[in-house]
């Protein structure tokens, strides 16, 4: 499987947290917001009557770009894409953010000339994860097939992702309290690791 994605010319990353060091205070938006603890923020602000699922999704949008600007670079992540933007990979992006705050957050941490702004698919482009259909839409833009391409993460929606899109996945996390084996093809600690496997 190592070299099966060591192989791949398709990348789809998750964003906050693996392209990013994590910023969000989750616990404080749901507070804030009013949601209960722990809940699926996107999905219980979706359950919820309008008018008050457009007032919600008003604050949401406001936190996120509060976060946007507090973003840092993930160890490694610059060499990473670069190295991947070099062998001409091309490099997509899925989020539960909105597609602006993702496109700024990759300008502040200097990988924005990377990727296509058409392939920085947002919650409004794309079902929200753990659905697979951004990974679809991407592979569909890029003509690609499931085989030829990756999905990067740190959390389990973006191995859920990956495996229900039937690509290939990586999980970037050190913490040894965040494991899904069942659902991830390589687990590596940083993006430095990852890069350090493709150039091996």
């Amino acid at each position: 499987m190592i070299e099966t994605i060591c192989q791949a010319g398709y990348w789809v990353f998750d964003l906050d947290g693996t392209l990013t060091h994590p910023v969000h205070d989750f616990e404080r938006i749901r507070s804030e917001l009013g949601l209960p603890a722990g809940c699926d923020i996107l999905a219980t602000i979706a359950d919820r009557p309008e008018p008050e699922r457009q007032a919600l999704n008003y604050q949401l949008d406001q936190w996120e770009y509060f976060y946007a600007d507090q973003v840092q670079p993930a160890i490694g992540v610059n060499e990473c894409l670069e190295f991947l933007g070099s062998k001409g990979c091309l490099l997509g992006i899925l989020t539960r953010n909105k597609r602006e705050v993702a496109l700024h957050c990759l300008e502040v941490i200097g990988v924005s000339h990377l990727f296509n702004p058409a392939a920085v698919l947002g919650r409004d482009d794309a079902l929200a994860k753990p659905d697979p259909h951004g990974v679809r839409l991407l592979l569909e833009r890029w003509q690609a097939r499931p085989e030829q391409a990756v999905m990067v993460g740190d959390f389990r929606y973006d191995l859920e992702v990956g495996r229900a899109a039937g690509v290939a996945t990586v999980h970037v996390d050190a913490r040894c309290d965040r494991q899904w084996p069942e659902l991830t093809d390589l687990r590596v600690g940083t993006l430095s690791e990852l890069h350090q496997l493709l150039r091996a």
